[in-house]
Order: C-alpha cells, then structure tokens, then sequence
C-alpha cells in the first residue's frame, strides 16, 4: 500500500509512546513492585466539577445531542467572550470565536486556513511536538529556532528577524509553554508580533495553558496587545487544562474577523462541529461555582510545582528557569546521566541521554517521564519533562524514590 508523503513526514508523539512502555512495564511487574507514578502525560489528576458533569448529563437525558452550528452553540461562544472580560479585561467579539474538537482542531484549521505548500513556520525549540506536525500536514515546513534557558526558552524578536526569509509564513508560540511552562513577556511578544505584521506574515499562539498562569507579570493574553496587534493573533485554546476536560475534546480559536468565514467553512467540511454534549456541558465551567473551583485547584497545581521543582533541583536534576504557569518542569538531566553511566544521545536520538534516562526511571524508581528528544532537535538528551499534574502524595512519593535511587 503506498502511503501519503505528508503521512510520513509526521513523527511519532513519543509522549505516548513512552506512555505505552511505562503501562506495559508497570503490567509486567510482579505483586512486589511498586506501582508506576505517572509524570509524564499533561493532564491534570482532576476531572470536570460536579457542575459540569451534570451539565452534561441533562443534554444527554434532554436530547440536546444534535449537530450544532460549524463555530460552535452561540451561548458557549458568548459564555467564552464573557471569561476574557472577567478574567483578563478584554472585549473579545463572540463572533471572532470558533468553538473547535478540542486545540488540535483548533491548530488544524488554522494551519489549513494560513498555510501554503512550502510555506515556513517560526517556532522555538523546544516546543510541543504536535503543533509543528500540524505545520507538517499543512503542507508547511517548522523551522526550529534554539531557544536556551537565557531566555527562558521562548523566541526572541531579534531571532524571528534574524530568520525571516521569503518563505516564511509566520511565527507560531506557546505561552505559557509545554514543555517549559514559561511565558513570553509582554513587550517581547509584542515586538515579535509587530514585526510578523511589517512583514506580512501571521502569529499564531498557543495559550491553552493561559488560565493557569501564576505570576502577575505574565498570564496576559496576547489578544490583548496594543495597536491593533491583539486583533490580528490567531489564538487556540482548550477547554483540557485550565477547565479539566482533556477526554471532552473541546477547545476554541479567536479570529480576525476576516478568517471566521475561512475556518467556518473548513470546519463544515473536516469536523461538522464539536462534540455537542461537550459543549453543552462547557457552558458550566462559566458558573461562578465552577470558576471557583477552577482557581482552587490552580492553587493546588501552583503549590505542587512549588514543592517538586525545588525538590528536583536539591536532588541534581536542575531546572533552570522556574516555570510562571501549566504544571511542567523541564529538567536538565545531565549530571544524573553521568552519574549513572548513562552516554550523550549520540547520532541515533533513542540512544543515551534523556531518553536511555527515562527507561531507567521507570526499571530503578518506577516513574514514568517524557524525555527531550519529542520536543525539539537542539538538544534532545539533555532535558526530560517532568509533569506536576498529579497528586501532591505521588510528587513526594516520587521524591523519595528518586532521593533513594540516588
């Protein structure tokens, strides 16, 4: 069977498949082994509050189930709108939204909607796999610009004009960021986007761990940059992270007002619409007794980030910037790969480094970890994700593993 050239530019999303060695290690283990502490996959330990699970069980019980319109039921798109006023003070017009089957359609359609054959997309390494894949199957090429803890692992205005060339599409960013969970600053990302208007191109940015920003100087939306910049940022979000719906798949895309028709119509034909229960169920996440809820457990998640990334620098797996948001802690594993024997990645990526590391996290600690090589080409080996969405009793427990293996 011959198969597609743009099926075969996609990598793997070795985030899962680590996550299929780490079950079948874990299965495999006989009634003494301790049980496997997953913190590798970004998803939060809790689910949809009780408000929005009811939600959804009277759509279902009501026959709400049918098709709803390409962008998404009206009420969730101003339910929406009404979140970026309270939250972040801005006017964000309802019908600039697009309600997508979660952010990977939302990057889908976007990339779709802006992307030539050939054209190049700007993005930092390191990065989320799965954005520049969806670049890849746009037809489109991610050109992976290194990015150092220096600065603090995000794009740079001087190194978007330094790389712009004729093929250059656009730019597109994470803030805050997975893998690093930290932010862009306001006035950089303000420059960068400046200079991808001079230039024509197109911003696209990431913020679907926007509402879990935990430092005042960050967690602004970049739809609310000055002199007009807000208004022409593509931005995706989700309702997986901040609102814990990862399985609803629900997500959303903010729009200039001239690409709605665009992704409407794109969105007709590849998806009909989100997931109508789901979204349903969405509009509960907007009730003041959901947002409460929501910002209880952005405390929590802030509280365990603040007990494990210090816990890991103590233990010689450095974090170099401290993250301002989501719940990751992107460690440099190089001294413990030293210490255990463990070689550099060498010309194959799965040999040594981070990635040698997390095969043996999981035989000597039974944790399970993402390593570096999904998330960029810069230096793979050095760094391994560490995700802080679990429990706060499985982050020390997995502390005392480490601390004894050690």
């Amino acid at each position: 069977m011959r198969i597609a050239q743009r099926a075969q530019r996609v990598e793997p999303f070795y985030v899962m498949e680590l996550a299929k060695a780490a079950a079948e290690m874990a299965a495999q283990g006989g009634p003494d082994q301790r049980p496997m502490i997953y913190l590798n996959i970004g998803e939060p330990d809790f689910t949809a509050p009780p408000l929005v699970q009811a939600a959804a069980e009277r759509a279902i019980q009501n026959g709400r189930s049918q098709y709803t319109p390409a962008n998404g039921l009206p009420a969730l798109r101003r339910a929406i709108s009404g979140w970026y006023a309270s939250r972040f003070g801005l006017d964000v017009d309802p019908a600039r939204i697009v309600v997508t089957a979660g952010a990977s359609a939302a990057l889908q359609l976007a990339c779709l909607a802006l992307i030539e054959s050939g054209d190049e997309v700007l993005m930092p390494d390191p990065c989320y796999p799965c954005n520049r894949q969806f670049v890849q199957a746009a037809e489109g090429r991610a050109v992976l610009i290194p990015c150092g803890p220096e600065q603090r692992f995000q794009l740079s205005a001087d190194q978007v004009q330094t790389a712009w060339r004729a093929a250059t599409r656009g730019v597109l960013l994470a803030s805050p960021s997975n893998p690093t969970g930290t932010s862009i600053a306001r006035d950089e990302l303000q420059r960068i986007a400046r200079l991808v208007r001079e230039r024509g191109g197109v911003t696209l940015v990431d913020e679907i761990y926007l509402g879990l920003s935990y430092e005042e100087d960050y967690g602004h939306s970049a739809l609310g940059l000055p002199d007009g910049l807000g208004e022409e940022v593509i931005s995706i979000n989700s309702f997986s992270k901040y609102f814990n719906m990862t399985g609803w798949r629900l997500g959303w895309l903010v729009l200039p007002p001239a690409l709605v028709p665009v992704v409407e119509r794109l969105a007709q034909n590849l998806f009909i619409c989100a997931s109508t229960i789901a979204q349903h169920a969405a509009l509960a996440c907007f009730e003041p007794e959901s947002l409460a809820e929501y910002e209880r457990r952005r405390t929590e998640f802030k509280a365990r980030k603040d007990f494990f990334i210090p816990e890991l620098n103590r233990l010689g797996l450095s974090v170099p910037v401290m993250p301002d948001g989501a719940f990751y802690a992107w460690a440099d594993v190089r001294g413990l790969c030293e210490r255990w024997g463990i070689p550099p990645t060498g010309a194959q990526p799965d040999q040594g480094g981070s990635w040698a590391l997390a095969f043996e996290l999981m035989q000597r600690c039974q944790i399970a970890t993402t390593p570096g090589r999904d998330f960029g080409q810069a230096e793979p080996g050095r760094y391994l994700r560490f995700s802080t969405a679990n429990s706060m009793a499985q982050l020390h427990e997995a502390v005392q593993r480490l601390e004894q293996a050690l």
